[in-house]
């Protein structure tokens, strides 16, 4: 299926529990840079909800796996008006009771801004080895491990895969301030990741948990970015963490 945001379609799977409910949670989850919403990871923590009862929602975004868009344009404004048009196409369907939203590394990073544009309309967070480090190292002439002068943008920069990637894309980064964005989100927030993460530093988490007002935090232990030892354990992390929202949601 396909969901249109501003002209752009974005290939998408809605996937069902197999308990017939009238009502379901649903969580929309995001990958993350050069990713897709068929990855390892994304579909171990997709096909999980489905089996405790709730409904899922992933997306290939702007300019990754089958949607539209070239890979080189995209930038995270660009992502969170995805995440917001998949968040208002949840919002349409009359089976879901509540929606969170769950990303992993940039992915993790756009829930995070998403999250707090959307706060009124979303449970809960989940927040896979998200990259919230990107702004920052935009700002100070580093992504990726291409340094560059952060006053003067080049007009492309190497990326993954021998892609490039836009300058409009720092630019963009450079203007989020990401700890302005985390207080706006004051529900229920669980954030995961490896210890031994190559991308995104686990402190990037750590320091994460102690901003948001409602945060928990399961470091994996010996594992990487994508969760490539112990996708098990990050698994039962969102499983526990989920079913607890459950059980209040039913007691609401």
């Amino acid at each position: 299926m396909y969901i249109t945001d501003d002209g752009i379609r974005l290939n998408a799977s809605l996937e069902m529990p197999k308990e017939k409910k009238e009502k379901y949670p649903l969580a929309v989850i995001l990958h993350g840079f050069t990713g897709h919403m068929e990855e390892r990871h994304i579909l171990a923590i997709s096909h999980m909800l489905n089996e405790i009862g709730c409904a899922t929602l992933r997306a290939d975004l702007y300019g990754h796996g089958h949607s539209d868009g070239e890979f080189r344009n995209h930038t995270l404004f660009k992502w969170m008006g995805n995440a917001m048009t998949l968040i208002d196409y949840a919002r349409s369907l009359d089976f879901v009771s509540d929606i969170y939203l769950c990303g992993h590394s940039q992915g993790g990073l756009t829930a995070m801004l998403t999250g707090a544009l959307k706060h009124d309309v979303l449970r809960g967070l989940i927040l896979l080895s998200p990259a919230s480090m990107i702004p920052e190292g935009a700002r100070q002439g580093q992504l990726l491990g291409y340094p560059f002068d952060p006053e003067h943008i080049p007009d492309e920069i190497p990326a993954w895969n021998n892609q490039t990637l836009g300058g409009n894309y720092i630019r963009v980064a450079q203007s989020i301030r990401v700890e302005e964005y985390i207080p706006r989100y004051e529900g229920s927030v669980l954030l995961v990741h490896g210890d031994a993460d190559g991308a995104v530093p686990v402190q990037c988490s750590i320091d994460a948990a102690k901003q948001y007002k409602n945060a928990e935090l399961a470091i994996i232990a010996g594992d990487g970015h994508c969760y490539e030892n112990h996708l098990d354990q990050a698994v039962k992390a969102v499983r526990g963490w989920m079913e607890k929202q459950i059980r209040e949601e039913k007691k609401a």
